[in-house]
Parts: C-alpha cells; structure tokens; sequence
C-alpha cells in the first residue's frame, strides 16, 4: 500500500510550498521576533510538518513580525539538552513531550502509566481536558508555557532484535532503550526488563552496536528514524499514548504582544487539530508499510501485562509517585486502574 500522501508528501510539500511563497515578501533580518523551535523529530514526522505549516502561516499573518526557525533531528542537542534550554532561555520554543519534565515534578509523567489509555476516544478528551491543563500548568512552574492544543504522537509499540515479544515473561531481562520518563522506566523494571535511558538522537547507535536489544515508540517514529534497519520484531503493544506540546520559554511568550500570542494560539491549535487526522492515517498504513521494510509483526494479549503490572504493584506505587490530584484525574477519563 502506498504511503498515505497526506500525511508525508503533501504536508511537507505544502510546508515547503508556504514556505518558498511566503518568505519573499519580507528583507532578511526584519522580523521583530526571531524565535528557534527545537525538536528531536524529523520533519517527516507530521507534527513537525504541521509545525513548518503553522511558522510559515504565523510569519505571513504578522506581516514577518515573527519568524520561527525550526531545528528538527536533535539538531541543538537531544531531549534534555533542549528541555534545559528551553527553561533556561537559550531556546525560545522546543517540541516538548510533558512526561520527560517528570524528574523536574513526577506528576508530568501520569500519561506514561502503562496500558492507561484504551484509545483516542479517552486520550483526546483527557488532554483537551483537565488532565492536560493540570500538565500544562505544572509545565509553566518548570518554566515552560505549552499552548493549549497537543499534538499526536501516536501509541508506543515494542521493537526487538531478538524475538518478539508474547508474554511478560518475555520481557524478563530484556534490554530496552527507553527515553528519560521516570514512569515508563518504572514500567518495563516491573515487567522484568533491564532499561537504558537515552535521548531519541542516540537510538538507532544503540540498537545497531547491541547495546540494547530494543526499542520502544510509535510506528511513525520506527518508520521515519529507520529503526526497522537495526530490529527485526515488532509487538502491537499499545502500553502507552504519547503526545507532544508545543513550548515556550516562559519569558519568551510573554515577550510577545497579545495580538501575535492570539495568532500563535489560533494557528497552532488549527495545525494540531490537522495533524492529529494526519497522524491517525499515517498509522493506519505504517504496519503493511514496515511489514514491507522487513519488519515482522505480534499483537499480544494484554491483559497478563496488566495483571502483572498489578500484581507488582506498579500502579499503587504510580499514584504514591504522581499524588493523588493527577492520578484522580487519570481515572476520570480511563477509569479504576490497578
């Protein structure tokens, strides 16, 4: 099956489109607000296309007042390099998945408790929610403002060199990358693998020099960082939904006038909302598209992984970790966990 045109081609086509029509209305160095926008994604990846998308709208509809430079593929360092850049200053806006300021206030980590969300129909009205905004306000006391709506980043499936992955029983020993998300390290230490945490810019080194065994993240990610080349198995885990926001430093946004953090707002919040139908798409052709890249496939069955999760005692220890406000609104929209 042919890659789905929307949600590569076409989005990075018209970015790029936008782009090169765009910019020939203003003189070089006239922009009022010259931001950088790092992330640890590829462009091919569609919410940084939709983000090209929204900087290329944002620099038109403020008549080259602001400009956004975006720095893709960890090109200004990895996830907490950026993250220290953004609160610092150094970095005006970062691609920022929350659940990785979870060492800065454990909480930020509640989306990353395994097997959580069943599907988009609890994810979306959870971020939109109260759930998201409690995260986005704990984010801004870091010192980081996210704006309102996210982006998908779709569930995180298992990646593995040696074997596919059945039972947790399979996991016992296993070495896995793992970003640095305290909750989900928590999570595969009590399924019995041996984790190691490395920024996403370290990935594909890891799994080639056996480092690592495997992997886990979204079937876009596997696809567009080309980590079918180093694994051979990939186990339809679904255990958690990630997502990114898009982040200000929080002396950077409020140095914008009220009318061009409306239009950030406005056209952002529009890219998000496109990039979530293009994610869902994207997906929906990834697995035949991986099958055919020399990846092989297993859904396992889920509910052992739960019921050793539980029986471990992950989830009561998740809810000590988080508190008791962040994970009652975790249960507000997935309902009794553990």
């Amino acid at each position: 099956m042919p890659r789905n045109k929307l949600s590569r081609r076409r989005v990075v086509a018209g970015a790029a489109g936008l782009s090169a029509a765009t910019i020939l209305h203003w003189p070089a160095n006239a922009a009022e607000f010259s931001y950088k926008y790092g992330a640890s994604s590829p462009m091919e990846h569609p919410a940084m296309a939709h983000s090209q998308i929204a900087c290329d709208k944002i620099k038109q509809a403020t008549n080259g007042r602001m400009e956004i430079t975006i720095y893709p593929s960890s090109q200004l360092g990895g996830d907490t390099a950026m993250i220290s850049q953004a609160i610092s200053g150094a970095l005006q806006m970062y691609l920022l998945p929350v659940d990785l300021l979870a060492p800065r206030n454990p909480v930020c980590g509640i989306t990353g408790v395994g097997f959580a969300f069943p599907g988009y129909e609890h994810v979306w009205p959870a971020m939109d929610g109260d759930l998201g905004k409690m995260l986005r306000d704990v984010s801004e006391k870091i010192g980081l403002y996210c704006l309102d709506t996210g982006w998908d980043h779709g569930f995180r499936q298992i990646t593995t060199r040696t074997k596919p992955i059945a039972t947790p029983d399979d996991l016992h020993g296993f070495k896995i990358r793992l970003p640095v998300a305290p909750f989900l390290v928590a999570l595969f230490r009590h399924l019995g693998a041996s984790p190691t945490t490395l920024n996403f810019s370290e990935v594909y080194s890891a799994l080639q020099t056996g480092i690592v065994d495997g992997q886990e993240n979204p079937l876009v990610l596997i696809d567009t960082a080309k980590l079918y080349e180093v694994q051979k198995f990939c186990s339809l885990t679904n255990h958690v939904w990630a997502g990114f926001h898009t982040a200000f430093n929080v002396a950077a946004w409020k140095k914008l006038p009220p009318d061009i953090q409306e239009t950030v707002h406005r056209v952002f919040s529009e890219e998000a909302l496109a990039e979530r139908q293009d994610f869902v798409k994207m997906t929906e052709s990834e697995q035949q598209n991986l099958t055919s890249k020399g990846l092989a496939f297993n859904k396992p069955d889920i509910k052992p992984f739960r019921d050793a999760l539980a029986k471990s005692g992950f989830y009561a220890d998740i809810k000590k970790t988080s508190g008791d406000e962040g994970w009652a609104l975790l249960e507000k929209y997935v309902g009794h966990l553990g």
